[in-house]
């Protein structure tokens, strides 16, 4: 009867079953292992990349433009939806910082004002470079 419940018991500060700290440990080695073995195999993927762009072109391509044009406008979106989320995050920020210290107001907004400038011309330098690249 004393052994099942020395089983249930745990030393204070476990967050896992068991009643080791080890156990804590080995699931932290796991999610280490893990990310070793995606950055192993992303490291794979880019020392591997340039090979496929070594060919050199057999006949010249048709001239067709409809594929670059796809992938500018998936380029602008991801842009547009970058600068969107961090000016959300910026004004939001902003104001949750203005109600905890209204006195500092006019240097929040100045801040703030300066981080949506930069925000926004990274979005429009996105467009420009687009724009050169597909015409």
């Amino acid at each position: 009867m004393l052994a099942g419940n020395a089983l249930l018991q745990r030393e204070p500060g476990c967050s896992v079953s068991g009643n080791h700290l080890l156990a804590a440990i080995q699931s932290k080695e796991n999610v280490m292992n893990k990310l070793r073995v995606l950055f192993t195999s992303l490291a794979a993927a880019v020392l591997c990349a340039p090979a496929v762009f070594a060919q050199g072109v057999v006949e010249a391509p048709p001239e067709s433009h409809s594929a670059l044009w796809i992938a500018a406008g998936i380029g602008m979106a991801i842009a547009a939806f970058g600068g969107a989320l961090g000016q959300g995050r910026i004004a939001g920020a902003a104001c949750e910082g203005i109600a905890r210290n209204p006195g500092a107001a006019g240097n929040i907004r100045t801040a703030m004002l300066l981080g949506l400038v930069f925000v926004e011309t990274l979005a429009l330098l996105t467009f420009a470079i687009i724009f050169a690249k597909v015409k």
